[in-house]
């Protein structure tokens, strides 16, 4: 190809390339929360925090049969559980009473009950991990809620991949925040 075609196959390709990038926006935006999180010196309530948000979105999504509330929740739930943290709440009380609505309202409005189900048992299980972690020993309880956040991580990769419950652009947020804030987490709890 002649240095002609190839400057204007380059201008050709460019805002495909430009697109790509703005189309990579939710890793972007999960590596830049993983990141702030990292700096901050995640702890255990930091991640069971982060993990009680992250199921919520989803349980959120399933119980009112929209895609568009995960992103919503990613706004309103971290509000709703610091908040009560601030005001002397335990994380799990605010997120147990936030989801106890959700499965209530998914019942009520008759949502699909597979998704339901599939995110009120992920809820249970991750939420379980991060409660758990909670009442462990410092290190042992980081190592657990990191693990666990890890394992969300899989949850998001498998939704990422489906195109299921929740947009793809949350599930790929999502992944890129959970699993590097995750392996900071477990790699802090090990190094003492």
């Amino acid at each position: 190809m002649s240095p002609t075609l190839n400057a204007l196959a380059a201008t050709a390709d460019e805002p495909a390339r430009r697109h790509g990038v703005l189309h990579r926006w939710p890793t972007a935006l999960g590596l830049a929360a993983a990141a702030g999180q990292v700096a901050l010196g995640p702890d255990t309530e930091t991640i069971a925090t982060v993990i009680a948000v992250a199921v919520l979105c989803y349980l959120g999504a399933a119980a009112l049969d929209r895609r568009w509330v995960a992103w919503a929740g990613c706004l309103v739930f971290p509000v709703v559980v610091v908040g009560s943290q601030a005001a002397g709440l335990a994380w799990w009380v605010s997120g147990g009473a936030v989801a106890l609505v959700l499965v209530v309202a998914g019942l009520l409005l008759r949502v699909p009950r597979p998704p339901l189900t599939a995110q009120t048992a992920a809820l249970l299980g991750y939420g379980g991990l991060a409660l758990l972690a909670s009442f462990l020993a410092p290190r042992a309880g980081l190592a657990l809620a990191g693990a666990g956040l890890i394992g969300h991580g899989v949850w998001d990769v498998v939704y990422y991949r489906r195109n299921q419950v929740v947009y793809r652009s949350l599930a790929e947020f999502c992944v890129l925040l959970d699993v590097p804030l995750g392996v900071t987490a477990v790699a802090l709890a090990i190094a003492g």
